[in-house]
């Protein structure tokens, strides 16, 4: 019960910063992109790459930040969404430039968290 506890108060704390960052980035930006989701995005995947190279960490802080917090904070489903939103408005040209930059920084972003999580 513990654990569902923990991967509960993550997933709430997540989902409230995914919302208010994501909202105030996006109301930077008056374009087409979704910057908002953009930015969580390639942050969560920063800050999962940081939490997975702690391999000290006790299995309960990884089911609160992991599992819980970095769950609710990334949105592969809101990803999706604009993609395909982007793409029935003919916006094809961004819509492959978000979807093919989200993953490749995605990726890249995970793999610099890694190695700056093995540095702390």
């Amino acid at each position: 019960m513990s654990i569902l506890l923990l991967v509960a108060a993550g997933g709430f704390l997540g989902a409230v910063c995914r919302f208010l960052l994501g909202s105030f980035v996006q109301s930077k930006h008056r374009t087409d992109f979704p910057f908002g989701t953009f930015v969580i995005n390639l942050t969560g995947s920063f800050l999962l790459g940081i939490l997975f190279a702690q391999n000290k960490l006790h299995p309960l802080v990884f089911f609160f930040f992991g599992t819980g917090f970095m769950g609710a904070y990334t949105t592969f489903s809101t990803f999706e969404l604009e993609s395909n939103e982007l793409r029935r408005k003919n916006k094809l040209l961004l819509c492959l430039v978000y979807l093919l930059s989200s993953a490749l920084l995605g990726i890249l972003f995970a793999y610099l968290g890694y190695r700056v999580g093995k540095i702390l």
